[in-house]
């Protein structure tokens, strides 16, 4: 039930944000990377065992990837990535304070950005010049500094009320693993 709710605040953020950001002239090109971070958050927080996790991500990444309009599959294999990142990751690192989360936030961005690029060569889909892939890769890097620990706070939120006991609680609202 947790990860089916994970899922389903993930896509209404996708579309929220996917509808919003091209409505907004101001704003750069690439969104932010909200897939990869839901994913990478669910690779962090898997409880028992890593499918469900991988599963939920990749759901999420089938979404993103049916909302953006690239070729679907593309996030889809990035988000199961990403939450394998994040579950190889989840024993040595805490996600919490602002500081370290924006960092954290900024590198699941490069590291996604960079893995869309390498399976769009391996595959040869069209890629642009060297200035233009350097600039989808660095793109999606600061909307996702400011979205990312927004999303991690309401993902942290969602944890919270699926907790079982009161310190179960409070462990997932300071970001600790549960």
């Amino acid at each position: 039930m947790r990860t089916a709710s994970i899922v389903l605040a993930v896509y209404g953020i996708l579309l929220v944000v996917g509808a919003l950001w091209h409505a907004i002239a101001i704003l750069p090109e690439q969104g932010p990377e909200i897939a990869a971070i839901a994913s990478v958050y669910l690779g962090l927080t898997a409880r028992r065992t890593l499918a469900g996790a991988v599963g939920a991500s990749v759901v999420i990444g089938y979404l993103s990837d049916l909302l953006s309009g690239t070729p679907v599959g593309l996030y889809a294999l990035v988000s199961g990535g990403m939450c394998l990142l994040g579950y190889a990751v989840h024993r040595r690192i805490v996600v919490r304070g602002v500081r370290f989360t924006i960092g954290f936030s900024i590198f699941v961005a490069l590291a996604a950005s960079l893995l869309v690029a390498i399976l769009r060569w391996m595959t040869s889909q069209p890629t642009g010049t060297a200035l233009s892939e350097a600039i989808a890769i660095l793109g999606p890097a600061l909307p996702t500094a400011v979205i990312g620990p927004l999303l991690l706070r309401l993902l942290r939120r969602i944890d919270a009320a699926f907790a079982r006991t009161h310190r179960e609680r409070d462990a997932a609202l300071e970001g600790l693993v549960p």
